[in-house]
Parts: structure tokens; sequence; C-alpha cells
């Protein structure tokens, strides 16, 4: 019996009840998704606490209850990239640290770029580190302040562990020897004691790039963080600057508690500062956000590429800081009244500015400083008094600024004719403005969450489509019913995607391997050193250590947006294409320009597929690219589905055709393939 032919349209084989309700639930998910994402990058902050009022300074023009210091990030010294480096960071140790004169300078992490000559490969070079220890010997800096250096993930790039002899920087940096890791340096300003708590979160063994992206604080490292912060308290600490390499966002722990917990318990704990995602390629310059636990995040950007450093403040009891790009003189930064978007009310008493008696500035420059005016709301220029060494100051009356923002903005020059003009708003009644959204992203959010949400998503989003499609053709079959889609892209596309499922040979092993992606080995090979380990989407497993996954996801959503996903619609359409050459019977062979055009976009996703091989080559040698299912054994998968499909016989395109019809028959009459020897017989 021959069987009816009924025109469907595919989009709709659910009935409309069903489609509804399926949108209602999505808006719902939808709705809940950006709800949390609304509630993780809030900034909402508790009332202050007593302890709040026990910082009350009466700020008047006298030069004490001050402090000013230096950060410097992602130096990246290296022997085969850019001189410039070296030699700008010389005039950094040179001239910037003799005109400022910081009481101490905070070096946050990737102190050495650590990459081959290729700038595709890892391993640390002695050499670069030479360079980073020399310069610091030659300007004298240990003797002119306090160097406060720590590591970043390029300074362990292939370290094994703290006692390797490829841990350079427990040799040539200034705190290594004492310091391998987290610790504490404490300075006391008269009657102030200052703590600075430096976090090293570097992962231990320390792979290769780039799966050395996140940091990770085990056990150990929450417990001697814990006692850093005791020690402390217990010292009578005033105030707690925080610094490290990576922002929170990329921290993990595998202890009890997080680093956001563990900053969250320092009282005294006023900013974290740090480095490591070089302004996200200038997305976004100004990385600040304030967390909820209470303290400002603040992402300088590096001095790589940027040349940037900061200049931070303690100025009785308020905090405040700049960015500054390198040769960029004047410098200045007005300390009260601060700068409304970092007043923290946790950790800063309102009250020191708002009965305060002068508008203070510090202001530094390569010559002598001749002028520092500042003016509120557009009012007249004041000229301020120099007080000593940077600081300037200006009475005022704070009451006539009570209520709202306003607006202060400062001029210096000095006698070189040099110039710097800046404006900031400030509040006395506690008025705040809003972080922006992309920063608070970056700082708040936990990147490995964020790297895993885009891999499994992808995932589903790639596989339940073609499930769905290969439920439907066995629930159809037996039914006398063949399908034609509607004359539209999307409908097309679905139809083509419908013949891919019936081809089983083809269609499980591309449905399996992104399934394959999320549980099985990506990679065997030297990851760290001499030590051969096993690379999988959740975790590396490495002389004898496990490290959490994290990059990898992100790794793995690459692999399947530059290959899986193009390579599946690629097949789409070629296999649709031999379904439609089958169907009709035509012999005509393609032209070339036509040929070319069939087999380009496959050329072009394999040949980028060869050079991401090619680099994962040399980045963990030539062992983890042979036994690599990741990145080399896809290219076999898929050179062999693709004959396959540019061969299939006509026996595997007989499901399709038992519900489906061809689009390409005028008359759309239904058309099938030749029956086989068995059916003609039957």
């Amino acid at each position: 019996m021959k069987p009816v032919s009924t025109t469907l349209n595919i989009q709709i084989i659910m009935k409309v009840p069903k489609s509804a309700l399926g949108a209602f639930v999505s808006v719902i998910l939808l709705s809940i998704f950006f709800a949390n994402i609304i509630n993780l990058i809030s900034t909402t902050l508790v009332h202050p606490k007593d302890h709040t009022k026990e910082r009350f300074f009466k700020i008047g023009d006298k030069f004490d209850n001050l402090i000013w210091i230096l950060q410097i990030t992602d130096i990246h010294v290296s022997i085969f990239q850019d001189p410039s480096r070296i030699t700008e960071f010389k005039e950094f140790c040179h001239y910037t640290i003799d005109r400022i004169r910081p009481s101490l300078v905070l070096a946050s992490g990737d102190l050495t770029d650590a990459k081959t000559k290729d700038a595709i490969g890892s391993q640390q070079h002695e050499p670069e580190w030479r360079h980073y220890r020399d310069i610091l010997k030659e300007y004298d800096i240990t003797n002119k302040t306090r160097w406060l250096d720590i590591r970043g993930n390029h300074d362990n790039f292939n370290v094994a562990d703290i006692k390797s002899k490829q841990n350079y920087f427990s040799n040539y940096s200034v705190q290594g020897k004492e310091h391998p890791r987290s610790y504490m340096i404490q300075l006391r300003k008269g009657k102030i004691l200052y703590s600075f708590i430096g976090v090293d979160a570097c992962l231990e063994p320390g792979p290769r790039r780039p799966f050395n992206f996140v940091g990770v604080i085990d056990e150990a490292e929450v417990q001697q963080i814990n006692k850093l912060i005791k020690k402390a308290g217990e010292s009578g600490s005033n105030y707690t600057i925080w610094f490290g390499h990576f922002p929170t966002s990329c921290i993990l722990s595998s202890g009890s508690e997080n680093i956001r917990d563990l900053i969250k318990k320092d009282k005294n704990g006023m900013v974290y500062v740090c480095g490591h995602l070089h302004t996200l390629g200038g997305l976004i310059p100004s990385m600040y956000s304030m967390q909820k636990g209470g303290f400002l995040e603040l992402e300088l950007g590096d001095w790589k590429d940027n040349r940037m450093y900061r200049l931070l403040t303690i100025d009785h009891g308020m905090f405040s800081f700049v960015d500054i790009p390198h040769r960029s003189w004047p410098v200045g930064v007005v300390t009260n009244p601060k700068h409304a978007l970092f007043l923290n009310p946790l950790k800063e008493n309102l009250e020191n500015i708002q009965q305060s008696t002068h508008i203070r500035v510090l202001a530094f420059s390569l010559a002598r400083i001749r002028t520092v005016r500042v003016r509120v709301d557009h009012e007249p220029w004041t000229d301020c008094k120099h007080i000593k060494g940077p600081l300037y100051v200006v009475s005022w009356d704070p009451q006539r600024y009570s209520s709202g923002l306003h607006q202060i903005e400062l001029f210096v020059k000095d006698i070189d004719g040099r110039e710097l003009y800046k404006s900031q708003p400030f509040s006395l009644d506690g008025t705040r403005l809003s972080f922006g959204v992309l920063p608070r992203i970056a700082l708040m959010s936990n990147a490995s969450d964020i790297f895993q949400g885009f891999f499994i998503s992808t995932v589903i989003i790639y596989s339940l489509p073609l499930f769905l499609l290969k439920y439907f053709h066995n629930s159809i079959l037996g039914n006398e019913k063949r399908l034609k889609a509607r004359d539209n892209c999307l409908n097309k596309w679905l139809k083509k995607l419908w013949v891919l499922t019936t081809v089983d040979r083809i269609f499980w092993p591309v449905i399996l391997y992104p399934i394959y992606l999320m549980i099985g080995p990506w990679s065997v090979g030297y990851i760290v050193e001499d030590h051969i380990g096993v690379i999988f989407a959740w975790g590396i497993f490495v002389n004898g250590a496990f490290l959490p996954g994290s990059f990898t996801y992100m790794y793995g959503f690459i692999q399947l947006v530059t290959f899986q996903l193009p390579f599946t619609l690629i097949m789409v359409n070629l296999i649709y294409y031999r379904f439609q050459q089958l169907s009709l019977k035509s012999g005509k062979k393609l032209k070339w320009k036509e040929s070319v055009w069939l087999h380009l976009p496959f050329s072009v996703v394999f040949t980028t597929q060869v050079i991401m091989a090619y680099l994962f080559w040399l980045a963990y040698g030539a062992l983890a690219f042979f036994l690599g299912p990741l990145r080399t054994w896809s290219l076999v998968l898929a050179s062999v589905l693709y004959f396959w499909a540019l061969h299939l016989p006509e026996n595997h395109l007989r499901k399709a055709t038992e519900v489906l019809l061809t689009e390409d028959d005028p008359s759309q009459a239904e058309v099938y393939l030749e029956p086989t020897k068995s059916e003609k017989n039957s």
C-alpha cells in the first residue's frame, strides 16, 4: 500500500498548548537566571557596623595619618618580546620611585613572561628572572622602599612545586626566599599600623599554558591565610591592604573557605588589588567593584602592554587611589573629599569628611610643583598651600555641600610646564554611584562557573535538538505519513537536520563526540616538567595531584564552537546534498566551481583544527598531540565521517525517504529510492 503524502510544518509538530507551556517555562527559567545574575553582581551593603565610629579623624592641614604606596602588575619581563618593557620598567624603578617615594610597592604577579620564542609554548627562563633581579638591584629599590612581590600564573608555568628548580621566584624575587607563598608585611606610620597581606593562589603543580589561567587556594593555604588574619588582629593593625595576582573571580577554593570569605573576616581589610585580566584586552579599562563582603576589589591594567601603575593612599582612614599611565606627569590624587564611587560605609567613617576643615591633595612631578588648585561645583579656583612632601591643602566648609553629589576639580602644574587636570564626584551624605555592569561581572562572578556553564550549555544546545528529531522520526515511522517542510529557512534547516538523524553511521559519532568531551580524557602528555598527566574537562591529574577543571571548560567550549558546530552544519548540508542526489537519480557531475563550493567549508574548518592541534603540540609536546582525542583524533574522525557522507549508499538514506518528501521535484510528487534486492523479492 502506497503511503499517504501529508505536508506538515516541522516547526509545529507539538500542539500549540505544549508550545505555549514551553515558552512560559522558558520565560520563567530566563527570569530566574537573570535574577541570579543581578543578585550576584549587586553591590548593596548592609548598614555600617559600630567599629566605623572608632575610625573618626579630624581631617585638617597636618601631615599625619597619611600613607601612600604604589602597585605595578603583569610586568612580563621577556627575553624574546618587546624590549621596551624592560627599559621602561627601569624608568619606573628610577624616576617614578624616586619622585613619588612610596612607603611600599606591591608587585602583584606575572613578573616574567615565561613564554617560548614563538609565544605559544611556556616554560621558565632564568635570564628573565635575572633581568628582574638585576633591575631592582641596579636602582637600589630595596633601600628606597619596601618591595612586596608575589607570583602570578606566568611565574608558575611548568613548575612542579615550590621546591622545584624551575621555581625561580624563590631565588630571584625580593620576597620569594622568605615568603614562597602567601605572607604578610606590616608597616607603622606614627601611631597607625598598616598590614599588607599577599595571597598566592598559584596552582601546585603549575601546568603549562593555557590550563594555568585560574588559581586555587587549598586547605593548607586557607589555614595559612587565617593565621595571617589572626596575627594582624592580635598586633593591633588598623588597616589591611590585600593584594594578589588573580582577581577573586579567578580563585577557586578546595578548602573550607574561599578568598572572599577570608577577606571579609578581616574587619580591617579595606581593599583587594590584583592584576591578571589585563583589562580584558581594553574591554574594561577601569575594572573596579565593591564586593558584598564590604571591601573594594581593584584590577590594575597591566605593565606589559598598557604601562600602567597605581597610586594608593590612606589619609585619615579614607582610602583613595588613581591609575596612571607611565610617563604621565604630574600625578595627583584628591584624598579629601574622596571619590564618591569608592565610599565604603563598612570600613570608612563618613564623618571624617563631613567634619573636615581642609581639602587635601597629593601631587608629584618630575620637576618642582608650581601650582596646585581646586574648585568645587564650578566655583572660582582656589590655590592650595604646600604643607610637606606631596601634601597640599586648602580650607573649605563641607556644610555647603552636605547633600547629594558634587564635583571637585584639580589642576596641577610644575615648573617645566607639565599640567594635570582631573575631576571627580564626591558626597557627604553617603550618596554613592554605581559600578559598571561589566566590571561587576568580571570581578564578582566565578570565572570557573561561567566557563563550565558555557561548555555544558553548548553541549546541551547542540545535542538536544538532534536527539529530539531522532525521537520524532522514530515516532512517525509506521504512521504512513510523509513530511515536507514549508518554504522558509528555519524549516529547511530542520528538514536537513532531520535527514542527518536518520543516518546512524553519521549521527551517533557526531552526537557522542561532545558527550565524550564532558567525561573522557582529552589528552595524555607532559603537563608539568617531566611529569605525565591526563587532561579532562573536569580536571587534570598530574604528579600525584588533582587540579580542578576551570579553564579546561572554556577550552572545550572553544573546541565546540570552532570545530564541532561548524563541522556538524557541514555534514548536515553534505548529507542532504547526497540525499537529493540519490532521490532524484541525478548522475550529473559537479562543475569544478560547484565542487569547490561544496568542499570549501570543510577545508576551512579542517585546516583551522589542524592549526589548533599543531599549537597544542607546541604547548604540550608530541605525546600530548598523538594521544589527544580533543584535537588530533577529532581530525581523524572528521575525515572518516566526511568520506562516508560523500559516498553514502542508498540504503543508509532509506529511513529519510520513509517520512520525507524532497523539495526539488516541481510537481512535489513523492520520490522514492530504488528498492533493494531483498525488498523486491519480498
